[in-house]
């Protein structure tokens, strides 16, 4: 392959990578915990955007179960939105053997 017809190829993925991160960071994720009543969406800039909490997982005597409860969920919606993302960018990568972009 040529300098430049690689080059190009570069330029193309470049652009496809940006498009790519932009409608990710539009797409999200959501993980529950506690059987739903603790609810957690990110997004594939891997943000927080949203924390859902019912009323009957909040008791004033179990404070650290509803720490638990929001860790977990956040945390799994966090892994999600990372293991989206690997995967979104696998696909555009994924063929071409560079280092460090096969994620």
């Amino acid at each position: 392959m040529g300098f430049n017809k690689m080059l190009k190829q570069m330029q193309k993925l470049q652009a496809e990578m940006v498009r790519l991160q932009e409608e990710l960071g539009e797409r999200t994720t959501e993980a529950t915990a506690g059987g739903g009543v603790v609810r957690a969406v990110a997004n594939g800039k891997q943000e927080l955007v949203s924390i859902e909490i019912q009323p009957e997982a909040v008791d004033p005597d179990d404070v650290e179960m509803l720490q638990d409860l929001v860790l977990t969920a956040v945390n799994e919606a966090l892994r999600k939105s990372r293991d989206m993302v690997a995967q979104e960018m696998g696909r555009l990568t994924g063929g071409l053997g560079i280092p460090g972009l096969g994620l």
